[in-house]
């Protein structure tokens, strides 16, 4: 992935094109809320990676590189049980399959494909590593630093917290040594401990290190700019992430997303707002990679506890969002999906005045598909129950009337747009 610089463009009929690397570190935050109460791994892994990269004599851009890697190197990781897992554990006998899932992800983007192979094998001992010849010996040190680093920060992931981690960097180094040649390549070993013999490279792991380091990225990266088609891939994939969290929830992002833009292009908005619409959609539920996941299948009512760790998921999708300059409206639609008209809604308690037609168009799309489609509390509704629903929702001003009417006059044509990725995967 090349670097870039911050370039927004907006054309005639408001398409965009925003700094790709910029959406890339935005939507990284996202993988790192599987941790729940530590998100920051993947940050950690990547600043990691980055120096002993540069300890190994690699050039800037190969280093960038790795700390790229380092953010993204667990894009296959919805569930928190499986992070949990990965933190706690030095090994662990289903940790293959996050690396599968992730490199699959990664070969969907053109972009981002470099990272693919080094994905697919970052939790493959180096002793295998070397047995595979169609692998280039490039990306088989790529992944086996990633390991390394995303294994050191397992072993620190107990202190981080304490205030005492710098007591302990001596026996995570130790262990890390014991494992050359077997777990990780010597010479990547040998420069792991050279970079990690200072404080200062333990220091750097902590919060205010970790924002220093994001800023020095974000000011050096070179332009590459993402047109709207390739934004729309980017949401398709982080979406699937989300998706892919629960059983219960599979697709239902690109059902939303086909949803809202059906009613925007029958409510005669240009295409342009369709596309950002539609990314919008497609990102709505990014905060929910924070929500445990035995909360969102739980089959019975939720606690007042659990139900505010819900009601937070909408907030922290704006919150990442809102750092990509150009997705400004972006951000606001995403996370405006539980607003209600009469101002009982969540997050912000907006009121109907305050919520744009494309903010209003999403909210009866994610209520729409939610309904349709099956949850672990009941099955999914048909039309005339799904419309009889959002009739009382309406009548509770808890939904914009208007656009409900658009899509009782079609129900079967909205059912067609929230559904058919559910029918086309079971």
């Amino acid at each position: 992935m090349s670097s870039v610089t911050a370039t927004v463009s907006h054309v005639a009929d408001n398409s965009i094109h925003v700094d790709l690397r910029e959406v890339i570190h935005a939507l990284s935050d996202a993988l790192d809320l599987v941790g729940i109460d530590d998100v920051a791994h993947g940050k950690r892994v990547g600043i990691m990676a980055y120096h002993c990269a540069l300890q190994l004599g690699l050039d800037q851009p190969q280093a960038v590189f790795m700390f790229d890697l380092g953010l993204l190197h667990d894009i296959g990781v919805s569930s928190t049980r499986t992070h949990y897992h990965l933190v706690s554990q030095f090994d662990w006998a289903g940790s293959q399959q996050h690396c599968l899932t992730g490199a699959a992800l990664l070969n969907s983007f053109t972009p981002l494909a470099d990272m693919a192979e080094p994905v697919r094998y970052h939790h493959t001992p180096w002793e295998k590593l070397c047995t595979l010849t169609e692998l280039p010996r490039q990306q088989a040190e790529q992944a086996n630093l990633i390991y390394l680093v995303d294994r050191v920060d397992a072993l620190a992931a107990a202190h981080y917290n304490s205030g005492e981690l710098l007591m302990h960097t001596d026996s995570i180094r130790q262990q890390i040594s014991q494992r050359r040649g077997g777990h990780f390549a010597p010479h990547l070993v040998d420069a792991f401990l050279q970079a990690s013999r200072t404080e200062a490279f333990w220091l750097q792991l902590e919060p205010r290190g970790i924002a220093d380091m994001l800023q020095l990225m974000h000011e050096s990266r070179q332009p590459c700019t993402a047109s709207t088609a390739q934004l729309k891939q980017l949401a398709t994939l982080f979406s699937r992430i989300v998706d892919a969290k629960s059983p219960f929830t599979a697709r239902h992002s690109l059902g939303v997303a086909g949803l809202s833009r059906w009613l925007a292009e029958r409510l005669g908005l240009t295409p342009g707002r369709c596309d950002q619409l539609e990314i919008a959609a497609l990102l709505h539920d990014l905060g929910k990679l924070r929500v445990p996941d035995e909360i969102l299948e739980k089959p019975s009512g939720l606690s007042a506890r659990e139900r505010s760790l819900i009601n937070a998921h909408s907030f922290e999708t704006y919150q990442i969002l809102r750092h990509i300059h150009g997705f400004e409206e972006i951000a606001c639609w995403a996370a405006y999906h539980h607003e209600e008209p009469d101002g009982h809604g969540y997050p912000f308690h907006l009121t109907a005045s305050s919520m744009s037609l494309e903010a209003r168009i999403l909210r009866v799309a994610d209520i729409f598909q939610a309904l349709a489609q099956d949850r672990p509390y009941r099955a999914g509704l048909n039309a005339e129950q799904v419309l009889a629903t959002l009739q009382q929702f309406a009548a509770q001003q808890r939904i914009d009337p208007a656009i409900l009417a658009i899509a009782a006059s079609d129900m079967a044509g909205a059912m067609a747009a929230a559904l058919p990725a559910i029918s086309a995967s079971a």
